[in-house]
């Protein structure tokens, strides 16, 4: 049996960014789902399973949203080539699912013309029809169905409305045998563009007559969250609640936690006899995952605020706020996006940095993303600041921990327009493309898809806590435990290991920044991942004592390090390029060595300088 027997029909989504394309993805394959990347790209390939109501199995592809087949970025050429069967290691699609806002048609008939062009098999999707009907919009379904010449199915993704209609209208398009007109597709020309844009406009005059009841809410809301004061004002008052929820809401989530790994490493000394396997199991697995792993609280709050705002409809307008202030900077508006993502981790920030059409500006913001403090710092910014930062309340809902915090991620933050701006001035001179950017409308986010959206994070930081972190604690154990001390030996010994002596040669280079060996060994391994350098420093700091937690880390590295080592510490993570999956993605990104060993340098450069000036101000202010 040929393969293109057996294989599940193949289903596209296409459609414009922000109609609710990812939910409708969502309702029709729930939970049977998988994300990887694209051959030989970093673009993030979505696709889910379903089977029928005939029992035909069909795999749907959610492809990046496009305004046009005429690509013009990277997330844009790999859903043009997705529809025409372009794509290394993939089938051409058997069906396409155009996904239009039943309220915003204006924009999307002209990607269904281009799509209509390429002769592909379609159904269009009319998605958040129950808003376009509050809104009294009036909408001629038999007459667009004949003038498009596809059949259309309303739809309501977050209420899971019309998705078995969908389902069983593209099994009947399957069923029928209809197939592929194989159209030889070309760009379109700028003419060509017009003529389109003409006929859409046509199609939505016939077809499609205004609102009775148009959207005021979002003129509204608009008004006062796009105003130029009061909305930087709002902007920045959530930004600050999200970093101090971050702090607050996590500490009881964190404190269970962490005792309950403390527990687990206590029983596991109480029943292992005294030797290597009671060290290796409870200071080399249970400590070192633990201390990552009681830091899942505070990524999975920082990503609910992101998941909840892009979902409501504020992310795009917080891009429009920031223009100005990102322009000014030499940054392209588009790249708020990104750089907000960057927050949680550089990787999916970076690669959110191809929705920016001029190279330069997608450079510029690749370059400069790792600059914002992502989840993983969290780990290193919380135990240093628990350790040396007193936990008080210093004003109304103001608690000193989080105020640091939130001035480590303001020093992300400047750090990453100042270097914009430099960049500009010494590699792309000239203006910045101006910003346009479709605002859609306000709506209720889905809790579901908030829900799934924080599962699958949270699935990805426990992968990488297996298949990265817990290997690197078993090395960092094995480098810290041998060789074991000489006979008659009076130092601890892990001055004798093989860690010891690998940070001790190393060590002369940080000494000007006030680290000792055991930071200098901790670095080692958070090159791989930032947040491994806690897992680090408790076992180096905690060998031969099962019981030691996160708590019991700060309180020692509280007794072995001054004030301005820790300063220096924290102002090294907020520079230092220590990730080495970043450094990978932005190689792929960019497609040269050159540029991602400029980032390298220059962000060692900065987290040293930055660690020179704090650790020698810190003791000539006496904190050393």
């Amino acid at each position: 049996m040929s393969e293109a027997a057996i294989r599940p029909a193949r289903v596209a989504l296409v459609g414009n960014p922000n109609t609710g394309k990812t939910a409708l993805f969502n309702a029709l394959t729930g939970a049977r789902q998988k994300v990887a990347n694209y051959a030989g790209v970093t673009v993030e390939r979505k696709e889910g399973f379903l089977t029928t109501p005939g029992g035909r199995s069909l795999s749907i592809l959610d492809l990046p949203g496009t305004y046009s087949l005429r690509a013009r970025s990277p997330d844009e050429a790999v859903t043009r080539d997705a529809v025409l069967g372009r794509l290394a290691g993939e089938v051409e699609p058997d069906v396409v699912v155009a996904v239009a806002d039943a309220t915003n048609l204006r924009l999307v008939l002209r990607l269904i013309l281009e799509l209509k062009a390429v002769g592909r098999p379609m159904v269009l999707a009319l998605n958040m029809y129950d808003i376009a009907q509050r809104q009294g919009l009036r909408i001629d379904l038999e007459g667009l169905q004949r003038e498009l010449g596809c059949p259309i199915v309303t739809t309501v993704a977050t209420r899971k409305r019309g998705i078995q209609e969908l389902t069983a209208k593209v099994d009947e398009l399957i069923a029928s045998g209809a197939l592929s007109t194989a159209n030889v597709w070309h760009e379109p020309s700028a003419a060509e563009i017009r003529g389109a844009h003409r006929e859409a406009q046509r199609i939505l005059k016939a077809y499609v007559r205004p609102p009775e009841h148009p959207d005021t809410f979002t003129g509204k809301v608009d008004a006062v969250l796009l105003h130029p004061v009061a909305g930087l004002a709002i902007l920045l008052t959530l930004l600050f609640v999200m970093f101090q929820a971050v702090f607050a809401w996590a500490a009881p989530l964190m404190d269970g936690i962490d005792a309950g790994f403390a527990w687990l490493g206590a029983m596991v000394g109480q029943v292992l006899p005294n030797g290597l396997i009671k060290d290796f199991i409870a200071d080399g697995v249970i400590a070192g995952v633990g201390s990552v792993l009681v830091f899942l609280p505070q990524i999975l709050i920082l990503f609910f605020f992101i998941i909840l705002l892009e979902d409501f409809g504020y992310m795009a307008r917080a891009a429009f706020l920031m223009d100005k202030i990102m322009g000014g900077a030499g940054l392209h508006g588009r790249a708020f996006i990104p750089l907000l993502s960057s927050f949680a981790c550089a990787i999916p920030g970076i690669m959110a940095a191809r929705v920016i059409d001029q190279k330069r500006d997608r450079m510029t913001t690749i370059l400069v993303a790792p600059l914002m403090t992502c989840s993983a710092r969290i780990p290193v910014y919380t135990l240093i600041i628990s350790a040396f930062i007193p936990n008080r309340i210093v004003g109304p809902g103001l608690n000193l921990q989080g105020l640091v915090m939130f001035g480590l991620y303001a020093a992300g933050i400047i750090s990453a327009l100042a270097v914009s701006f430099v960049i500009r001035k010494v590699f792309w001179r000239g203006a910045v493309e101006p910003f346009l950017m479709e605002l859609p409308t306000y709506k209720l986010p889905s809790f579901e898809n908030v829900f799934r959206n924080l599962l699958l994070r949270a699935q990805i930081f426990l992968n990488r806590a297996g298949r990265i972190i817990l290997p690197l604690m078993v090395a960092v154990w094995v480098l810290s435990t041998f060789p074991g001390p000489p006979p008659g030996a009076t130092e601890p010994a892990i001055d004798y290991s093989f860690a010891g002596m690998i940070g001790q040669a190393i060590q002369p280079i940080f000494a000007p920044i006030g680290f000792n060996w055991q930071m200098v060994v901790a670095l080692i391994p958070g090159f791989a991942a930032r947040e491994v350098a806690v897992a680090a420093l408790g076992t180096v700091y905690a060998v031969g004592d099962a019981e030691a937690n996160v708590g019991a880390l700060g309180a020692r590295l509280a007794q072995h390090w001054s004030l301005a080592t820790g300063l220096s510490f924290l102002a090294w993570y907020v520079f230092a390029p220590q990730c080495a999956a970043t450094l990978g993605v932005v190689k792929r990104e960019t497609n040269s060595w050159a540029w991602t060993g400029v980032m390298f340098a220059y962000m060692t450069t900065l987290a040293y300088l930055a660690s020179l000036v704090v650790y020698h101000s810190a003791v000539a202010l006496g904190g050393g």
